[in-house]
């Protein structure tokens, strides 16, 4: 039997950078998963890649986390490139505008997670927990119980539910929510590309949804993230590499040159999801187990991290000031400050999708106008990048 004062349910890069971010509490940490937590990585780039903001490196950095990344799995992005495949409208942003080194990372998603684990594993508060499901919750107001499938038992006082858009200990905790079929399917896939990248992130709207080309460590090879209506997924996931990569080239203008595709494609529906209710008594939830956005922005990952770094801020606080760390009475402005964050970006990516879809010619007009207007005003651009970056 275990004994914990807090049990995170999965083990991804959110419930890691939880754990890590609570290495100097006096709390002790149990980190459960149903699957090997590290996992070695592939010579080739992994599929999926998540583009890590500044304030989120920082807060990594601070946690000696980044310092644990390879080298050759970090792509710095200094540029930033959106425009509007059938409209004059365009915006571009610099690192140098700010006076930056960059304006963010791309990072392999199990290079992160192999990362995090390397170094939470040294904590004397932790215990790791790969390759085991949990079979039953039993919840008490200031204990629960957490029975495994290798006939373990995890006791602890709150179960913090990191454990993905399908998570189990949000239906356990029967918290209702809010979702909506965006009708996209996202495609992911490494490309090379005929012309280098030069560290541009790059996305072009078109009228059946986004596609960005993320730059990675190979000068010539960029992650794609090709965010289509459902219909036109299938058609390009019927395609053969070449068909694939001629519509990839059209649909970036020829920014790149010459497209060829490098890896098996992957594919997933696009929903979003929002719990209305983050706690109750003895549990909690963060990341994508509270909610789930559109990928056109790349933010997805950085409002997970950024629960998990505001989750461990008030356990520590109410650990300091004596109160039951594990009560939603005491949880309740991290609900309500996090909350309203998924909520503004909710709003915001759907704001974009409406706006970037169909071919409309009044919203051709107003979307062209606007990118044309906020890239020559220079505070409107830098209001835009700082929000980007996290800051």
């Amino acid at each position: 039997m275990y004994q914990a004062d807090i049990a995170i349910v999965g083990a991804g890069m959110v419930g890691l950078a939880l754990a890590r971010a609570l290495k100097d509490a006096p709390v002790s940490v149990v980190v459960i998963d149903t699957s090997p937590i590290h996992k070695p990585l592939s010579d080739e780039p992994e599929l999926r890649v998540s583009a890590i903001n500044a304030a989120n490196q920082q807060a990594l950095s601070e946690l000696a986390v980044w310092q644990a990344l390879p080298e050759n799995r970090l792509s710095p992005y200094t540029h930033m490139q959106v425009w509007d495949h059938d409209s004059f409208g365009r915006i571009a942003f610099n690192c140098d505008d700010l006076g930056a080194p960059s304006l963010g990372h791309i990072v392999e998603n199990q290079a992160l997670v192999n990362a995090l684990s390397e170094v939470v594993k040294t904590q004397q508060n932790v215990t790791l927990l790969p390759s085991v499901r949990i079979d039953k919750v039993l919840s008490g107001k200031s204990e629960t119980m957490l029975m495994l499938n290798n006939d373990d038992v995890v006791s602890c006082r709150l179960v913090v539910g990191a454990d993905g858009a399908n998570s189990a200990i949000r239906q356990h905790g029967n918290f209702p929510l809010t979702f909506k079929d965006y009708g996209h399917t996202a495609i992911v896939a490494t490309v090379r590309t005929e012309l280098p990248h030069g560290k541009v992130a790059r996305q072009v709207f078109t009228p059946s949804g986004p596609l960005a080309l993320l730059p990675l460590r190979d000068p010539n090879l960029c992650s794609i993230v090709w965010s289509q209506t459902s219909e036109t997924a299938q058609s390009l996931l019927a395609q053969d590499n070449a068909e694939f990569a001629k519509g990839l080239q059209i649909a970036m203008n020829g920014e790149v040159g010459h497209i060829t595709v490098e890896s098996a494609r992957m594919h997933f529906p696009l929903t979003m999801r929002y719990a209305r209710q983050w706690l109750s008594d003895g549990l909690v939830i963060i990341g994508d187990a509270a909610h789930t956005i559109h990928p056109l922005a790349g933010q997805g990952a950085n409002l997970g991290l950024q629960d998990a770094f505001a989750l461990a801020d008030s356990i520590q606080q109410l650990v300091r000031d004596e109160k039951p760390f594990y009560l939603a009475r005491h949880l309740r402005p991290f609900e309500r400050a996090r909350k309203a964050e998924a909520v503004k970006m909710i709003a915001a990516m759907e704001g974009f999708k409406q706006l970037f879809g169909g071919d409309n010619p009044l919203k051709k007009l107003v979307r062209g106008v606007g990118m044309r207007t906020a890239d020559a005003i220079p505070g409107i651009k830098q209001k835009f990048i700082t929000q980007a970056m996290g800051w």
